[in-house]
């Protein structure tokens, strides 16, 4: 804005020039076109001339009016609202980069900005010979008294540009061949609350516990590539995603597998990628937060810390870990459940049932789940989920969770990780900072968080 406005100004002060007839600097330099010759220095060579005519007729106004409005419709579409509701409109719209790189690129080769060359510089100075040009005089001795010469001050913008597109054409030409190998989904589960699992197999695949990838499904889009987190553990043959109905793309997809097909769909995947939940194990002690699907990251890391049990990994540093769930409905327990019910047994066979403390949080229920929770209040498992540990309802109190905690491992280095919303991640970071000991020989909080 501040550029586009600037030059709006000076196209002004150009055109102003242009049209004076008093003698000024300006005046005289705006008539320098008149000698023939392409030394000029005003762009405007016509008193009928408008700021409007140049900005939409020249090639720097009519580029700048295309990647200012690129930008301004990228910037627009990129805002949290679009993006969650209407992603394909932000991620289409997006692409409007490449128009603006080139327009970028090519906006300042007419040389519409031009300045006094090098060589006339060194011969008619501008601080001596002002006055000579404007007040000619027959016996004026000074050498100035020559005509300044002009030039186009010589486009550089693809100097800056140069570096940084030839790195993202390389990663672009990366990640389609990526995207060529051949991926293949063994196995399809549907899962309650519109959760669709895929577990899927691809040569040369090696990921970590909480990394993520990019799922592509030509047959709903060619162009759209969606990053789902990875729910399987490095130890299993296998990688596999969750995806929860959250959208066009997501709803299309589910309804596609749903669908009893002779031939799976083609899927196309890009990754692994790396995040924050990969230091998960850099902790002698874990918290883990999850809100509604983000729990996925979590579910890659208990898979892992179940199979390295089972192994006897005598180089797992975690001694403990906190495990919190925020759910908003029943139905997204459901797909979860398997897996700490399976974490319950086999810590408990192998002497390690205090290794796991996990809390669930039902933060919307009516009035039916909670006479039945009440009903069935003294039995061993909990209604909800069937599980040992029983369903909260509400949300966490997170200076009690974190006093808790710190009083459990007073000199422990804690690991705070969150894969949910914004307000959620301030919460938690609120909480690390408060419960942290200035002495560095007590605990010490340290937040991470990731979302999509």
């Amino acid at each position: 804005a501040v550029h586009t406005i600037a030059h709006l100004f000076n196209l002004e002060r150009y055109n102003h020039s242009q049209q004076a007839t008093d003698g000024s600097l300006p005046a005289v330099l705006s008539k320098m076109h008149l000698q023939g010759s392409n030394k000029w220095l005003n762009p405007i060579h016509s008193n009928q001339t408008t700021v409007e005519y140049v900005a939409f007729t020249t090639l720097p106004g009519l580029t700048g009016v295309i990647i200012t409005l690129a930008l301004i419709l990228m910037v627009t579409s990129s805002t949290e609202f679009i993006r969650r509701n209407y992603f394909e409109v932000f991620w289409y719209t997006h692409h409007l980069f490449i128009i603006y790189f080139i327009g970028l690129v090519i906006h300042g080769i007419a040389g519409l900005v031009r300045g006094q060359t090098e060589e006339s510089m060194e011969e008619v100075h501008p601080h001596d010979c002002a006055h000579c040009l404007t007040h000619k005089d027959e016996d004026c001795s000074h050498d100035c008294s020559k005509d300044p010469e002009f030039g186009s001050i010589p486009a550089e913008s693809w100097k800056w540009v140069l570096a940084p597109v030839i790195l993202y054409i390389f990663e672009r030409i990366l990640r389609v061949w990526r995207a060529q190998q051949k991926v293949v989904v063994t196995k399809v589960v549907m899962h309650p609350a519109r959760v669709l699992e895929l577990q899927m197999q691809k040569k040369g695949f090696r990921m970590e516990v909480g990394q993520y990838i990019f799922i592509n499904c030509p047959a709903i889009s060619l162009l759209e590539w969606h990053p789902f987190t990875l729910t399987s553990a490095p130890e299993e043959d296998f990688f596999s995603i969750h995806i929860r109905a959250a959208g066009d793309w997501t709803e299309s997809l589910i309804n596609t597998f749903q669908q009893q097909q002779l031939e799976m769909p083609r899927i196309e995947v890009d990754g692994p990628f790396g995040t924050a939940s990969e230091d998960v194990f850099q902790y002698e002690v874990a918290m883990l937060v999850g809100a509604g699907i983000g729990v996925t990251p979590f579910a890659s890391i208990l898979k892992s810390i179940w199979y390295k049990f089972q192994q006897a990994d005598q180089n797992l540093k975690t001694k403990k870990i906190y495990f919190y769930w925020l759910c908003r409905d029943t139905g997204a327990f459901a797909w979860f459940n398997d897996l700490l019910a399976s974490l319950e047994q086999k810590m408990a066979e192998s002497g390690k049932a205090d290794f796991l403390t996990y809390r669930l949080f039902l933060t919307g229920w009516d009035n039916s789940i909670a006479n039945n929770v009440a009903l069935h209040f003294d039995t061993t498992t909990d209604t909800v989920t069937g599980l040992r540990h029983k369903t909260i309802f509400g949300r966490p109190m997170w200076n009690s969770e974190f006093a808790a905690v710190a009083a459990a491992h007073p000199r422990s280095v804690v690991g705070v990780f969150l894969c949910g919303p914004q307000a959620l991640a301030k919460s938690l970071q609120n909480s690390c900072h408060q419960h942290s000991s200035l002495d560095p020989r007590k605990v010490k909080f340290y937040f991470n968080k990731e979302n999509f």
